[in-house]
C-alpha cells in the first residue's frame, strides 16, 4: 500500500527519523505494563517501537488512509486496538474499562494545546503522557515563573503535572518539514489532589490577569473585586502575572474571594 499522504486541515507532518521515535518510544518505560494510547499514529513509524514495548496498546487516528495504512502493514497491532475516531470527542474514561493509561503521540501542532487540555478533563485516568509538540508549546509547558513563556498554558498544566522538556528536534525529520523546531516532553502527575481554593475563580483570575499580561495585576483584578475594595492595597498587585507562582495565585484567588464573601 503507498504512504498515507500528509494533509494540512489535519495538521499532519510524519515523522520519518527512526532514532528520534525510538527515544519517544522510550519515554513509557516509567510506568512498566501501563496501557497506552497513542494519538495520531499516522503510519505507524512510532507505533512500530511502542509494539516493542511490555504495553497494552491502543491507537486513536482520524484519518482514514491512515486508518487503512495501519490495517494493511501493522497486523500485530491487531485491528480492534485502531479507534478511527476524533480523540478530542473521546470518553477517556471507558478507554481500558476505567483503568489508567499514558497516551503519547507525535501530536497534531494545530491542536496539541487542546489535547493537553482534555487531558486535565481525566487526570486521575491519565498518570503520564509524553510526546512530540512544537518548540513554542513545549516551552510554555514547562516554563517558570518570571519567563517569557510562563502564562495560562504551563500553570494550568503544572497544577496537576510534573512537566520535562526532553529534547529538541530539527524540521528536518519530518516528512514534510514544519516551519518551526518540535521539543519531546514528558509529564507526570503530581501528588496535589485538590486546589486548595475556587477552581472557578481561580481560573478566571489566571486567565484575566494574563490576557493583560504587560499590566500590574492590580489592573485585572479590579475588574473583579471593584474600584473600592481594600484588596487593591495589597502590595502583591503591583506585580505582574508571569512573577506569581500556582501557589502565589491560589493564594491570591483565596483572598479575593474573601473580599467578594
Amino acid at each position: 500500500m503507498k504512504e498515507v499522504t500528509a494533509k494540512k486541515r489535519l495538521g499532519q507532518h510524519f515523522l520519518i527519523d527512526l532514532s528520534i521515535a525510538k527515544r519517544i518510544a522510550d519515554t513509557v518505560d516509567v510506568c512498566p505494563g501501563i496501557p497506552i494510547l497513542e494519538v495520531g499514529p499516522g503510519m505507524g513509524v512510532l507505533t512500530r517501537f511502542l509494539l516493542e514495548k511490555q504495553h497494552p496498546l491502543k491507537v486513536v487516528e482520524i484519518d482514514e488512509e491512515s486508518v487503512a495504512y495501519l490495517c494493511s502493514n501493522l497486523p500485530q497491532l491487531q485491528e480492534e486496538n485502531i479507534i478511527p475516531d476524533d480523540f478530542l470527542k473521546m470518553h477517556l474514561d471507558r478507554l481500558y474499562d476505567g483503568e489508567q493509561f499514558m497516551f503519547i503521540g507525535n501530536y497534531p501542532y494545530n491542536i496539541s494545546s487542546q489535547i493537553f487540555f482534555k487531558m486535565l478533563d481525566y487526570k486521575e485516568f491519565i498518570p503520564y503522557c509524553s510526546g512530540m509538540i512544537q518548540k513554542e508549546v513545549g516551552e510554555r509547558l514547562a516554563a517558570k515563573p518570571g519567563t517569557k513563556a510562563y502564562g495560562i498554558l504551563s500553570i494550568f498544566i503544572q497544577l496537576w503535572y510534573d512537566v520535562e522538556y526532553l529534547f529538541t528536534v530539527d524540521e528536518n525529520v519530518f516528512s514534510p518539514p514544519p516551519k518551526v523546531k518540535s521539543a519531546v516532553v514528558l509529564m507526570q502527575r503530581n501528588s496535589r489532589q485538590s486546589l486548595e481554593c475556587n477552581e472557578e475563580l481561580f481560573r478566571k483570575i489566571v486567565k484575566g490577569t494574563f490576557n493583560q499580561r504587560r499590566k500590574k495585576l492590580r489592573n485585572s483584578i479590579q475588574q473583579i473585586v471593584g474600584k473600592e475594595s481594600q484588596l487593591l492595597s495589597d502590595p502583591v498587585l503591583d506585580k505582574r502575572p508571569e512573577q506569581l507562582s500556582i501557589e502565589d495565585f491560589i493564594e491570591l484567588t483565596n483572598k479575593v474571594e474573601r473580599d467578594l464573601a
